[in-house]
């Protein structure tokens, strides 16, 4: 019922195909009762010397044409419900990525990949094996098992019928027993299959470390562990299905001998015909798939109940960032503030931003400047709605952010990263993901912006070189420039460079920023940066320390201070006159 009620939003959109499923699956079971009647009669006359040739002749032109009639049946009702069994893994791996889109990132702190990848493949096809091969057992255990013993009494014996279904309780006691058990050890496998992905993700994408650290046996052994943990778990729900089959295979037999014991006994006694009793025993043939399918359907059920149990919990974790229920309206981001802000991550024992306050107008850069771990990044992400902050402490043009729409603060922000994801598509597809429909020129002026012309020409096949997962065949300079050329393709009102240009040499980082403020005079731009050459031209910089504001002004302000910025801005400059 728990299963039924989860996916009540599928089951009510295509209640239709299920009842002709399900009327056409009912149908075929019970002309499935006419052959064997039809056979112990034949049986009788052939006993008795009244048999003819024309009788003989119509009976089996009959049985052939109920079996064609049967195939054409069977072949709609599986085809309707193994077609809306596949549905329903499309529409829920659709819905599970649409899901994590809208995550913010504590979720992802909660959830390892490894897990969401067991929810995207092995929990969804469990679940739709149950809305498919489940419901199939279920209705040929239901149906099949009603005519059968409905024929049996009506057209046989009532007494042979109870005799042979003495057994049958057993059946139930015993595949009660087996689900339950099926269920625990099916989550526990499922557990261990999302940790194994886990480990896997890990060693691939983190396969050049491992060899440079001549690491590769211990991460084979590392990983034979896990796989070995994932074998066992899952022999353990392989154990306990075997026995389904030879525990039911078992009763049924006792069943036959119990019909064939007392039959033969009713046959002496002539309350039956031998015809009868042969078609009562393939009648009792026909129980055992109904038995089986039981235990099918109790095995295939518990899977799916604990595939959509863990789905369900999945998307009932919602975003800590929500919309509001009446958004405002703002058409630019004329100024942005911080209003003594202070923030802490979930989880976290300590503020990673204090009391922060600043204003930034439309057109103006800011440069972020600081020790590693001073909470730049952090308090950049606070314009990009990934964690929940304090109301009115973020405005954007006099308005909380909180009141704005996630999508709709987005929408303004060109975001590049510390860590540059690429897709493993082509460089130009990379770039234009942001504006598919991109022209040529479009992506030729964001190249040139990013500084990133030169590298083009050197590469295999130009834009059209596919840059492999994650980037694996570009330097990280080059990854950084995709990335910004990505940004800048966009257009933003507000560029964040999260200290984006640490991959690039100084000459080329000169270049980038002075195309940044030629091409983009008017709008707003946020870096963040360990090089201070990369901000000494913006309109204000803020030395963070711990979370705080220690120092801020124009880099001419910062200098006269005497304190950690001209400390930190001679000390690069020494290297770099060093360098060169």
């Amino acid at each position: 019922m728990s299963f039924i009620m989860r996916l009540s939003w599928f089951f009510r959109d295509r209640w239709i195909h299920y009842a002709v499923a399900i009327g056409l699956m009912a149908l075929v079971n019970i002309l499935g009762i006419i052959p064997p009647r039809m056979i112990g009669s034949v049986i009788d006359s052939i006993r008795t010397g009244s048999l003819t040739a024309g009788e003989l002749q119509q009976s089996v032109l009959l049985l052939v044409g109920l079996a064609l009639l049967v195939y054409g049946m069977v072949y709609i009702w599986i085809t309707t419900l193994f077609g809306n069994s596949i549905l329903l893994e499309k529409l829920l791996r659709t819905r599970l990525l649409a899901h994590l889109t809208r995550m913010a990132p504590s979720f992802f702190q909660r959830n390892s990949t490894g897990e969401l990848m067991a929810l995207a493949t092995n929990d969804v096809l469990a679940i739709s094996q149950t809305a498919g091969y489940g419901v199939m057992t279920l209705v040929n255990t239901v149906v099949g098992t009603a005519v059968v013993i409905t024929t049996m009494v009506s057209l046989i014996s009532w007494k042979l019928m109870l005799a042979a279904l003495i057994p049958m309780p057993f059946v139930v006691m015993a595949i009660s027993r087996l689900g339950k058990e099926t269920r625990k050890r099916f989550i526990a496998a499922q557990a261990a299959f999302g940790k194994m992905n886990d480990q896997a993700l890990e060693s691939i994408s983190g396969m050049r470390v491992i060899r440079s650290y001549v690491q590769e046996k211990h991460d084979l052994e590392s990983f034979d562990r896990v796989t070995q943990d994932v074998m066992t778990k899952n022999m353990k729900v392989a154990a306990i299905n075997a026995l389904f089959h030879p525990i039911i295979s078992l009763i049924v037999g006792m069943s036959y001998v119990i019909g064939i014991g007392y039959g033969s006994y009713l046959v002496f006694q002539q309350e039956i015909t031998l015809g009868q009793l042969i078609s009562f025993n393939i009648y009792l043939g026909m129980l055992i798939w109904p038995m089986i399918a039981f235990g099918e359907f109790i095995n295939v059920l518990q899977r799916g109940t604990a595939s959509v149990d863990r789905l369900s919990a999945s998307f009932a974790q919602q975003s800590d960032v929500q919309d509001p229920s009446q958004p405002a309206q703002a058409e630019l981001p004329s100024r942005i503030e911080l209003d003594h802000l202070t923030f802490r991550y979930p989880g976290a024992s300590s503020d990673s931003l204090r009391d922060v306050s600043l204003t930034l107008e439309r057109g103006q850069t800011l440069g972020l400047v600081g020790r590693t771990g001073s909470g730049k990044s952090t308090l950049l992400k606070q314009l990009l709605r990934y964690y929940p902050v304090e109301p009115g402490k973020v405005r954007i043009s006099g308005i909380p952010i909180e009141q704005l729409t996630v999508e709709r603060i987005r929408s303004w922000i060109g975001y590049v990263p510390q860590e540059h994801l690429l897709l493993s598509k082509t460089v130009r597809q990379n770039i234009a993901l942001g504006v598919p429909g991109a022209t040529d020129e479009q992506v030729r002026r964001a190249i040139e912006m990013a500084s990133f012309t030169q590298d083009i020409a050197q590469l295999p096949q130009g834009l059209e070189t596919v840059v492999g997962e994650n980037g694996v065949m570009l330097s990280g300079g080059q990854k950084q420039r995709v990335s910004i050329a990505r940004a800048l393709l966009v257009n933003p009102e507000i560029l964040i460079l999260d200290d984006s240009l640490s991959a690039v040499d100084a000459r080329t980082e000169s270049a980038i920023l002075q195309h940044i403020r030629t091409e983009r005079a008017g709008k707003t731009t946020l870096i963040a940066t360990h090089r201070l050459s990369a901000v000494m031209h913006a309109d204000w910089i803020v030395v963070l320390e711990d979370g705080r504001i220690i120092e801020e002004g124009t880099h001419e302000q910062l200098m006269l201070f005497g304190g950690w910025y001209k400390e930190q801005f001679e000390r690069q400059q020494l290297e770099a006159n060093l360098q060169e």
